[in-house]
């Protein structure tokens, strides 16, 4: 049974911190694949700075196009909005019953995971690989035999950051993957 990494997030653009952390997973971790799940929306975040879904999704696979271990996913477009991980786990589970599911969390979430819709029965069913993110302390649940600390560079890159930089007309060609740069410019997203 393949054991699949779901990496969620609204990937609003996907950097190469974001790159990094599913590619660290792959390599420190039992993972076979790594899913990366563009979120249509967070329940705990607004939707008026997001990029379009669809465009965010070729983002993604601009991005890991050459890499056979990661997947661009875009699941949670079928589902309801608001995007919650319990459904969306519980919908995996029903269409791909050979494979074992997985999430990949900053410790940011793991902090806040009790306030997840279901978290109990997420944390009691899948295994969580948690990576650390600045300023943030793991919680008593770092300690559950479900989590793993997976040891992952710690970057202070975020997407709304290169977003700011965007507007402020400042270069983030080091930030994304080429791939993404390149569509980023031409299609002047992140620009007002």
């Amino acid at each position: 049974m393949k054991k699949i990494g779901l990496f969620f997030g609204s990937f609003n653009p996907i950097h190469i911190g974001h790159l990094i952390i599913a590619n660290t997973m792959l390599q420190n971790s039992n993972l076979d694949e790594v899913w990366i799940v563009v979120s249509p929306q967070n329940p705990l975040k607004e939707r008026r700075t997001l990029l379009d879904d669809q465009q965010r999704l070729e983002l993604v696979r601009r991005a890991i196009e050459n890499n056979y271990y990661l997947r661009a996913c875009d699941i949670e477009f079928h589902l309801p909005i608001p995007s919650y991980t319990a459904n969306t786990l519980a919908y995996l589970h029903e269409k791909y019953p050979d494979k074992e599911f997985c999430l990949i969390m900053g410790s940011d979430n793991l902090d806040s995971f009790e306030r997840w819709r279901n978290w109990e029965f997420i944390l009691q069913n899948y295994h969580l690989y948690v990576y650390p993110r600045p300023g943030s302390e793991c919680c008593k649940l770092a300690s559950h035999p479900n989590v793993t600390i997976v040891d992952v560079p710690m970057m202070d890159i975020s997407s709304t950051y290169i977003r700011n930089q965007i507007r402020q007309q400042h270069d983030v060609r080091y930030l994304l993957p080429d791939s993404v740069y390149q569509y980023v410019s031409e299609m002047h997203f992140y620009e007002k």
